[in-house]
């Protein structure tokens, strides 16, 4: 089932990232409640792998709002961002004594919600 978005947020989703969902909310954390300049700017300084397919659910987060429902980008916020947890592939690695072991290759759904930032 959709998750619903009210009226004024846009959404964007990138599924099956090839990446633990663990390592993902890391990084998806440090944007959640920013406006969009500032989790961009954090983003673009992260170190770690996740930031770059987070950055692309962003910036395409923020395109849907423009060109979709005519927003501005300077007034908006990140209003959602979480991570689910996709398929895993399961591999198998060889070990001693004719044994083997599972290796599980984890993948994501990245989803991200902008919207209006609220006037106080």
């Amino acid at each position: 089932m959709a998750k619903r978005t009210n009226p004024g947020e846009v959404r964007a989703t990138a599924k099956f990232v090839r990446m633990a969902p663990r390592k993902v909310r890391m990084v998806v954390a440090q944007i959640r409640n920013k406006s969009v300049d500032d989790a961009r700017e954090t983003l673009q300084f992260c170190e770690r792998a996740a930031a770059e397919p987070v950055a692309k659910v962003l910036n395409s987060a923020i395109a849907n709002a423009e060109n979709n429902n005519n927003l501005r980008a300077s007034n908006l916020v990140v209003a959602e961002a979480y991570v689910d947890e996709g398929p895993t592939l399961k591999r198998i690695r060889p070990r001693a004594k004719g044994s083997a072991s599972r290796i599980n290759k984890r993948t994501s759904h990245i989803t991200v919600v902008v919207a209006p930032r609220k006037e106080a």
